[in-house]
């Protein structure tokens, strides 16, 4: 066993269809006991079909693993890597079942999701403890990595992005670009009990201060819960629509709260919002996720090592703190009101 007694990383995410057939199984497991209707969920699956049926988010996690697994074998710690998600295949209770028969004793779980909330941490959580419980006796304990919204690499690797999406804007337009960072809407309900908008903001400002811009807000998107429950705003198409009626002509977009170009990337901002940008007369440039970039990769490699090797030493930039490596019992609360939660918009 490492120092630090942990012997595997398990990368853990939300999970995706692999091919037209496993759409509609796939939103009904997301979906299982929420409540949703059957159109509702009939329409979320076009846009699935509108890609083949794929989401790209396993494919895009399997070349964050490829990725990480290099940058563990070259720099260490030396650390096998599994692959366990939420809603679809590899499931968590057959990923650890896998981990417990090959001997893992204990692990680091790093979650897909760099900020605070119900449905990016303590859901996760909550997933993990219940796939240990389906396994039983023999499962490994796993601790999760720390939110690491503030971390300097996501940071940094945020803004090269950002750079290489302005960069195809006319030089004479560029100081006029709008940065609009996206996010993920949740229930205010979700919302006031976690430091979800706080991390957004603290993120987004830390990106713009590097990239040398003033010009930024925080919008959100992919609102999936009824109309009768208040969520976060301002909607993305709802800005983008306000700034083209205000003369906006340039906006760079930056999906600064998700790691992977996933359905709620290609689809939400690429075609939806895309579209919006257009019909309003806006020059419209979506920048990258932070995905496989090397700095990100070194950033979460950073975030291993500081685990196994138990120092009081954490990364961080910015004005809010470093998350603690143990949530406190009362973080990121479930949201109170009926609905969906946040982050359940199948990807």
């Amino acid at each position: 066993m490492s120092a630090g007694g942990y012997d595997a990383v398990l990368v853990v995410s939300f999970g995706g269809p692999e091919r037209a057939e496993d759409v509609i199984p796939f939103l009904e497991n997301v979906v299982r006991g929420r409540g949703v209707p059957r159109d509702r969920l009939l329409e979320v699956a076009e846009h699935y079909y509108s890609f083949g049926g794929k989401s790209p988010i396993n494919d895009q996690n399997r070349a964050l693993i490829s990725a990480l697994r290099e940058e563990l074998e070259a720099k260490g710690p030396r650390l096998p890597i599994y692959f366990g998600n939420r809603n679809w295949h590899p499931l968590l209770p057959d990923t650890l079942q896998v981990m417990a028969r090959d001997g893992v004793r204990r692990a680091l779980a790093f979650v897909t999701s760099a900020f605070s909330s119900y449905s990016g941490c303590r859901q996760y959580r909550e997933n993990i403890v219940d796939a240990i419980a389906a396994v039983g006796d023999n499962a490994p304990r796993v601790d999760k990595i720390r939110a690491f919204f503030n971390h300097p690499g996501f940071i940094r690797a945020t803004a090269g992005r950002v750079r290489s999406a302005l960069s195809q804007f006319d030089a004479s337009d560029r100081a006029g670009v709008r940065l609009l960072f996206a996010a993920h809407s949740i229930p205010l309900s979700m919302a006031h009990g976690c430091d979800y908008v706080a991390q957004l903001r603290e993120a987004s400002r830390l990106v713009s201060e590097q990239v040398g811009s003033d010009n930024w807000e925080l919008v959100f998107q992919s609102r999936s819960g009824p109309s009768t429950q208040p969520w976060l705003e301002p909607d993305i198409c709802d800005r983008i629509d306000s700034l083209g009626a205000a003369g906006a002509r340039q906006v760079c977009m930056v999906p600064i709260g998700f790691l992977s170009d996933h359905v709620e990337v290609a689809y939400d901002l690429d075609v939806e919002a895309a579209a919006r940008a257009s019909a309003a007369g806006i020059s419209f440039v979506r920048a990258e996720t932070v995905g496989t970039c090397p700095v990100f990769v070194s950033a979460v490699r950073d975030l291993i090592r500081e685990r196994v090797e138990g120092g009081p030493a954490r990364a961080c930039v910015g004005a809010l703190p470093v998350r603690p490596d143990e949530c406190p019992a009362d973080c990121c609360p479930r949201p109170q009101r009926p609905g969906r939660a946040a982050g359940e918009r199948p990807r």
